[in-house]
């Protein structure tokens, strides 16, 4: 074996590897850019985008926090306030000087209230149901309300 052999030998194994180089980087630059152009990359970190994107709209945000909680006490009170309704209507159907007409509106106000306290509670076990707001539910606050209990508690 000569000089002459070595280096026509070194220099196909260069050019060998120059090739082979040089067609891992195209199907790199063309498996990348079918990938961009179909949006698989998209779908792949989608999961990992939409966590982050959760976290920073609720967690890491603190207007959602503090409306969220805030939100607890309103809809507990607003319970609060249907039943202590529907208390002062029962005490005026049952005195004796509430006319029929009177305690007939008095039975439909009654009725409304009830429903619309029914509502507050669905609502209030919603909210307190969803995964990004129920950690913001108060120590003080129950965590779901009976529609049938009408002696519900908020403690601030």
């Amino acid at each position: 074996m000569n000089g002459k052999d070595i280096k026509a030998g070194t220099k196909l194994v260069v050019q060998g590897w120059l090739v082979w180089v040089g067609v891992v980087l195209v199907v790199l630059v063309t498996s990348t850019g079918i990938l961009l152009a179909t949006g698989t990359i998209q779908k792949w970190t989608a999961d990992f985008r939409g966590d982050v994107k959760a976290t920073e709209q609720t967690k890491a945000n603190g207007a959602f926090r503090i409306g969220t909680y805030q939100s607890f006490f309103d809809l507990c009170s607003s319970v609060q306030s249907d039943e202590d309704a529907i208390r002062n209507a029962e005490e005026e159907l049952e005195a004796k000087e509430t006319t029929d007409e009177r305690a007939a509106k008095l039975r439909q106000n009654i009725t409304a209230t009830k429903n619309t306290r029914a509502e507050n509670v669905r609502d209030y076990n919603s909210q307190a149901g969803q995964e990004h707001k129920e950690a913001f539910l108060d120590a003080g606050l129950p965590a779901r309300l009976d529609v049938n209990n009408f002696q519900t508690e908020c403690k601030v």
